[in-house]
């Protein structure tokens, strides 16, 4: 296993436990709140969508020229990166708050009982709410496992990685009953968002047949320089943060 393929099975494994986290947390809500029958069902109707979904656009992807497939993938990581860096940086910067599971839950709990009586047999509210969370959170892990499995022409290794990620957070939930509070989401979407960006970088270039020095060694390096701007991103948020308060505290005391 070269490195590429350690870093493909790492981001995988990671970008697709945080989606499944979000998700399990919306089930668990309505499916505790209003309809455990009406819940799995629609989490079901979800797979059976995103099975078709990902049956349709891998063969799609693999049969893509291998310049344009790592262009067109790397485009696509690139803008999905920076978007999750974007929101990761804002958060551990202070300007925008972290998430919290336990509070995500609380309220999808307090919206599934104020949506009225449950129905008998299969509850809409609950069957919507736990297919739509399954559906986008789930899109989610299928473009990341395919952008990166048909880029190294390896789907099964990285639908592996998607899969165990999607079971140790389902079994992990099953045991605990409870929404994972403890997971460092935070943390982890940070790591996500600096790999996505750097493979979509190193991939995108590939695809305009830019020539990385060393190869696949240059690899480690954008990763480092992400990952070094963006904590040097977050220092400076918080310095601004620290000031415009001192200013605030200053202007209120006068």
């Amino acid at each position: 296993m070269n490195g590429t393929q350690a870093g493909l099975i790492i981001a995988v494994f990671i970008a697709c436990a945080v989606e499944t986290t979000e998700a399990l947390t919306i089930v668990m809500a309505v499916g505790v709140t209003r309809s455990w029958r009406s819940a799995l069902i629609g989490v079901g109707v979800a797979l059976l969508a995103l099975a078709a979904i990902t049956a349709a656009l891998g063969p799609a992807l693999t049969a893509l020229p291998i310049n344009v497939l790592r262009g067109v993938v790397g485009g696509l990581l690139l803008v999905f990166g920076l978007q999750w860096l974007r929101k990761a940086i804002l958060r551990a910067g202070g300007l925008k708050s972290m998430h919290d599971e336990s509070a995500a839950y609380a309220q999808e709990s307090r919206a599934a009982g104020d949506a009225g009586a449950v129905a008998s047999g299969i509850d809409p509210y609950a069957f919507l709410v736990a297919f739509k969370g399954t559906l986008l959170e789930g899109l989610e892990v299928v473009f990341i496992a395919l952008t990166f499995g048909s880029n190294q022409k390896n789907v099964p290794l990285a639908a592996a990685a998607a899969l165990v990620a999607v079971l140790v957070v389902v079994g992990v939930g099953v045991m605990v009953r409870a929404p994972l509070a403890r997971v460092p989401e935070n943390s982890l979407k940070f790591a996500v968002g600096v790999m996505l960006t750097s493979f979509g970088t190193f991939w995108g270039g590939e695809g305009v047949h830019a020539h990385w020095p060393g190869g696949e060694v240059a690899l480690p390096f954008l990763i480092a320089g992400y990952l070094l701007f963006a904590l040097l991103t977050v220092a400076a948020l918080r310095r601004l943060q620290a000031a415009h308060a001192g200013v605030s505290s200053r202007t209120a005391r006068a």
